[in-house]
């Protein structure tokens, strides 16, 4: 996926940011820097790994109920 210019501005109206129009090709560049990371991230095999919210297994704290 590639971002143009007129995506950078819709992306940037809907978020209510202000940008500069000097900005927009330096913004397309990195959106786009994002994305081919993004795309590298899913070609990694990730059968059998097990969801993680935490690296280390720990039990939440609770309080009494009051």
């Amino acid at each position: 996926m590639s971002v143009d210019s007129a995506t950078v501005r819709r992306v940037a109206r809907l978020a209510r940011l202000k940008v500069n129009e000097d900005d927009v090709p330096r913004l397309a560049g990195e959106l786009n820097s994002i994305l081919a990371f993004v795309e590298q991230l899913n070609e990694v095999n990730v059968d059998g790994v097990a969801p993680l919210t935490s690296v280390v297994t720990q039990k939440m704290r609770m309080r009494d109920d009051v």
